[in-house]
Order: structure tokens, then sequence, then C-alpha cells
């Protein structure tokens, strides 16, 4: 089965809409005109009911099928772009400066629109499907928004599913890794208070250039001198502020970055070990050092049998060949994993054409993977809950 007839009916307004999105991104929790049109759409579409705000601006749209099982499941997309500004030079390239669907977003919205449609003109299913878009998955927790509003509890799914565009992948292959997919991620921010003096006198100082160079150092020991060789991690330190003028010693920098695990006990390690490097260097040189770790982003879980499940529906779309278990670890983050934490389910990449990696101001989604997503999670639904 190949991209299933009624969305390729319509691929070309799946491209329009698409297109509209990039032209007009609004990063997390702004997507007032993203999330207005598409509960319209969604509106305008059939869909039994759709909800509005959720988890500030979210929707979530419910479709019911011919018959009734008592099951559901959930099909999940995000809205929300990235704060950079865009470098590709196309006639619909972002109107809005410092705003840029660089991760494909704007992608995924349209595919589960896409999605949403067929399943409510078409309802060859029983049951009912629940179709999600999520605000703010860039790292400022729109799935825990969702989720601190008892999205489960209003909107209760079975199994969820959720999908992401990959450029680095041949077109249209669809992968997914069983267990844990994605790292999880905690956010730091060290700021380090020192003494300022005059620059031609830094024995007066207390310096936290030096003591927060030292400490960026010594940071580079946490994984490969207290964490197995056999579980992957890392630190990195992402920002370094501090000072303002050539003849001044600052009396306060600044560190930021970021910790990226598989485990819980391994993160729990790396926490501890920051905070007592951060504590220790406090002491060494009589400075104050104050630690913020944030755990922004849970281990990504794909239920072994909904990975299985989303393969073999993923095969009959883009062919066996295309559609397989993949199984290297990915140390980005995604904040899907919250949903998944709640409801067992899994997450897809797809394929398409382009050379330029996400969170790039040069990519480019290529819009041929359209029919071929919004076809996927139709298709997932309609196997998952068959008549």
């Amino acid at each position: 089965m190949p991209v299933l007839p009624k969305i390729a009916d319509y691929a070309e307004e799946l491209t329009a809409i698409r297109r509209d999105f990039h032209a007009n991104p609004e990063i997390g929790f702004e997507e007032e005109r993203t999330s207005g049109i598409v509960a319209d759409l969604l509106k305008s579409w059939g869909v039994d009911e759709v909800h509005t705000g959720i988890g500030k601006t979210g929707v979530v749209g419910v479709i019911k099928g011919k018959g009734e099982n008592g099951r559901t499941i959930g099909l999940r997309a995000d809205m929300d772009a990235l704060p950079m500004d865009e470098l590709t030079n196309l006639p619909y390239a972002s109107k809005n400066p410092g705003r840029f669907h660089g991760c494909g977003h704007d992608g995924h919205t349209t595919m589960l629109l896409g999605a949403a449609r067929y399943l409510a003109e078409t309802k060859d299913f029983a049951g009912r499907a629940v179709v999600i878009f999520q605000p703010a998955e860039e790292g400022l927790g729109g799935a825990r928004a969702m989720l601190a509003e008892n999205l489960f509890e209003k909107f209760p799914c079975d199994e969820i599913y959720g999908m992401h565009n990959n450029p680095m992948a041949e077109p249209n292959q669809v992968g997914v890794k069983p267990g844990a997919a994605m790292a999880g991620a905690t956010m730091f921010d060290i700021t380090i208070q020192g003494v300022g003096s005059h620059g031609a006198m830094p024995h007066f100082s207390k310096d936290p250039i030096v003591i927060g160079t030292a400490l960026v150092q010594n940071l580079q020991s946490v994984v490969s001198r207290n964490v197995e060789a056999t579980k992957p991690a890392v630190v990195s330190v992402t920002q370094f502020h501090s000072g303002s003028a050539y003849n001044v010693v600052p009396d306060r920098a600044e560190l930021s970055g970021t910790i990226r695990y598989f485990e819980d006990e391994v993160k729990e390690r790396i926490h501890d070990r920051v905070r007592n490097l951060c504590a220790g260097f406090a002491q060494a040189h009589e400075v104050e050092i104050d630690v913020d770790l944030r755990d922004v982003f849970t281990v990504l879980m794909n239920d072994p049998a909904c990975s299985q499940a989303y393969i073999d529906a993923a095969a009959e779309i883009v062919g066996p060949e295309n559609a397989s278990e993949k199984d290297e670890l990915v140390t980005g983050s995604e904040d899907f994993a919250d949903m998944l934490q709640a409801v067992p389910g899994a997450y897809c990449t797809i394929g398409h054409k382009g050379s330029v990696p996400l969170h790039n101001p040069g990519f480019v989604l290529d819009d041929d993977m359209l029919p071929v997503g919004a076809s996927v999670l139709a298709r997932i639904v309609e196997k998952r809950l068959p008549l």
C-alpha cells in the first residue's frame, strides 16, 4: 500500500499549509496563530471534538470511528519553532526575525493535520483517535504543561505515537528503536560569585574567570572518570559569560550547559559530581558558587510492542524494506518522552531529501514527505483499531 489515496489527493493543500506555518513561525507557548489555524482546520474537516488552550496553546481533537471497541489511539505533533534566524532564502522563508522552523515542527503539525483529515473523512476504525498538537517542545516543557492539565485524564489513550523528520536518512525510511531511544537531558547554570579588581592588580581579586575556566576543564572529567564506558552520557558547557571591560577583573562568571544520559542512575551520579566539584572549587577559592540543575527531558522509552506495530504500519506505506527497527541511541532529547511515561507508545523518524541537519539556519524540509508521514500516522490508527 503506497501513500493513502485520499491523502495523496490533498498533498498540495498540505504543502500550502506547511509553508504558511513555515513563513509565520512561533516559539514555545506563543503559538497563538498556529494553534488557531489547527483548531479551525480540524473543525472544518468534521473532527468530532476540538479543544483548545490545553497547556496554554495546545490543541486536542477527538475523532470517533465507525465502530466502538472502547480503545483510543493518540497521535501527537509539536508546533513550536526555534529562536533562531533562517538563512535558506526560500520564497516562504520566515517573516519573523529570530524565529525559524529549523527542526521541522511545521512539517510534523501538517502531517498530523493530514492524518486527522483522513481519519475524520473515512472513520474506518473502531474506537477513537485523539490528535494532540503540543506547544513548546524545544526545552520549554510543553508536554509537561499538557500533562499538568490532565491531558490523559481528559482524553484517555491506550497507546500514543509520535514522529520526527530526519534529513540524514534516505527519503521515506522509517526507523523505530525499541526501549531507550533518546537521551534524557538536564540543563544547568553555574554562577561563580568572586571578587573583582583592577585588571592591573589581580592580586586583590578572587578571579571568577580563572576559577570558571578551571571548573570547565574539570567538568570534562565527570563522564570519563565517573560513568562506565558502556553507559553513554554527555556533559557539555555551552556558555561562559563574564566581564565587561579590558581593565577590570569581574566579580562574577556564569556557565551554562547540558547533561545527556540514558539511565536515571547515571543522571544522579553526574548531578552529584557536578555539585561536589562546584562545592570544592568554592571552598578552595573562597568564593560562592551556585548550581542550578534542571531536569528538562525524560529518557524516551519506546514500548517494544508498539514499536513493532509502528514498523508494521509504516511498512504498508513505505514498503517493508524502508521500515525497520533501529539500534542506535540518539543523544538528542524529545519531550514526547514525558507522554510515553504516562501512556505506552512509540516514536519514529522518517527520512526526507536534504543534507542540512536540524537546528541549522539552512535546514529545509522536503514537502514530499508530508503525505507519507500523514499516511503512516493514519494507518497506525486503522491497524490498532480495526473494524
